[in-house]
């Protein structure tokens, strides 16, 4: 009888624990971050509950469509590189899996961003396919930064795009957001430097170095807080100069530490994207 009831328990526990690892696999950190930026930046913007939920499930059908496309096609990296957090390697979902989710994930994002507006819709999924195009190859060439860049700036974009009347973006929320997709690429990138040179793959943050990348990655960060600061509507204001004074002495306290702290530029990127997506919240109304 325990013996029928334990089987019959694992048989419940296996699908559980598929479907854990499935969505592992979709970077959930990043995916939920974007998510939940874009989100914020609707409501920000003047958007209804259900047009900000419409936007927002738009692009989380985007993000896990590029996450899990990341995973499927790393899929034999990883392996060599023995990374055993990822869901195929520790062989909890097959490759299969994960690549028939993407697109899935895809299939659904097609009509949920056109559902937003036909100018809006075409500049997420242009924002998408950047995604795609990254893990498909452009990760291994010196324009691994463009996809990154490409598909950030796409979201303001998105969101304006898709308001009353259509209204252009706002050129310092679009050059803002791409300038915080560059630090997200450096971010993304530097921990896995060695492994990837390991593998063949020679992105801009690889062709750097280690060092030289971590050493890098404030200041495109410090450039969005400066774009957003002195772009945005109405005089900068006291916050607007502490929030630059701010991430210019984090930027650089990071990199000062850099030699006895090795992960001190890395945490404080971390403190300026903050500030930085704390600005262009706090600006979304502006975006048109």
């Amino acid at each position: 009888m325990h013996a029928i009831e334990n089987g019959a328990t694992g048989s419940l526990r296996r699908p559980v624990r598929a479907v854990y690892w499935l969505l592992r696999a979709c970077h959930p950190g990043p995916t939920a971050a974007v998510t939940l930026l874009v989100g914020g930046l609707a409501v920000a913007a003047g958007r209804s509950g259900p047009q900000a939920l419409l936007m927002t499930a738009a692009v989380l059908a985007g993000q896990l469509s590029v996450g899990w496309s990341n995973d499927a096609v790393d899929a034999a990296r990883d392996a060599v590189t023995g990374r055993r957090t990822k869901a195929v390697v520790a062989g909890e979902v097959s490759a299969g899996a994960v690549r028939a989710a993407a697109v899935g994930a895809l299939t659904l994002c097609l009509p949920l961003s056109f559902a937003c507006g036909p100018l809006a819709g075409t500049v997420h999924l242009l924002g998408v396919a950047a995604g795609w195009a990254y893990n498909l190859g452009l990760k291994a060439t010196a324009l691994s930064w463009l996809p990154y860049a490409v598909g950030f700036a796409s979201l303001p974009a998105f969101v304006a795009l898709g308001l009353p009347g259509r209204p252009w973006p706002a050129w310092w929320s679009v050059t803002a957001a791409a300038l915080l997709g560059v630090g997200a690429h450096l971010a993304d990138v530097l921990p896995d430097i060695a492994g990837d040179l390991a593998t063949g793959v020679r992105g801009w943050p690889q062709r750097l170095g280690r060092r030289r990348a971590a050493l890098l990655l404030p200041l495109p960060l410090v450039a969005a807080t400066v774009v957003l600061v002195s772009g945005g509507p109405g005089p900068a204001g006291a916050t607007g100069l502490l929030a630059v004074v701010a991430s210019v002495a984090v930027a650089v306290g990071g990199v000062l530490l850099a030699g006895v702290r090795p992960k001190a530029p890395f945490l404080g990127a971390v403190v300026v994207a903050a500030v930085d997506v704390a600005l262009l919240l706090r600006q979304g109304t502006g975006l048109g």
